[in-house]
């Protein structure tokens, strides 16, 4: 099934970063350019590191100086984010090109590129809330809290990923149909956005 496929490149990509634990890290992609393992590592990549610029920049102690540059920082990764969830629906769009649509076929609440974002997410709940459980430190009741939630986020990746696979089959079979919409953020484009727009000289 094509999320278990997933699911396993983002856990390589997960433990791989794991190894430096660096947001600054060299980022090598194992994976050949024209195959959609390449665009799944670097995906979760994208997220991964963005977790953990989540995680600096909410130390109450930083400079304000080194907040706002990871504030440019977080707003390109988002960007990166988009552009790769845009990049593996074409991957989508292009696998199923040939497909018969029926007349009474459906469309999905979001296209499988971005359920396939939340997968990538949930990864690493999962990852950091194993760690949250494992930790030696931790008292008694926060390892029985984290336990709990552990059970309860893969729970969800059960779910998540039969959904993805039902979405995909139906996809296949013609009875639900894609339709992508490019994301159009307005904040980063300096005809939109009218504080940039201001700027212009």
């Amino acid at each position: 099934m094509f999320s278990d496929f997933a699911f396993a490149i983002f856990q390589e990509s997960i433990n791989t970063y794991h190894i430096k634990d660096d947001v600054y890290q060299e980022f090598a992609n194992p994976y050949p350019k024209d195959k959609v393992e390449h665009l799944l590592y670097r995906k979760n990549w994208i997220d991964t590191v963005q977790w953990h610029y989540e995680d600096i920049i909410r130390d109450p102690q930083i400079d304000p100086v080194s907040a706002l540059d990871l504030k440019r920082k977080i707003d390109a990764s988002n960007q990166d984010r988009t552009d790769l969830v845009e990049y593996i629906d074409s991957y989508f769009l292009d696998k199923y090109r040939d497909v018969a649509v029926k007349g009474n076929a459906t469309i999905n609440t979001e296209s499988p590129a971005w359920a396939i974002d939340r997968l990538s997410i949930l990864a690493l709940k999962i990852y950091h809330m194993q760690e949250e459980v494992d930790r030696a430190d931790a008292s008694p009741e926060h390892i029985a809290r984290c336990t709990e939630k552990l059970a309860v986020l893969k729970e969800q990746k059960k779910d998540l990923s039969s959904a993805i696979d039902q979405l995909l089959v139906d996809i296949e079979a013609g009875n639900k149909y894609m339709k992508v919409y490019k994301q159009m953020k307005m904040y980063n484009d300096d005809e939109l956005n009218p504080v940039l727009r201001g700027q212009k000289g």
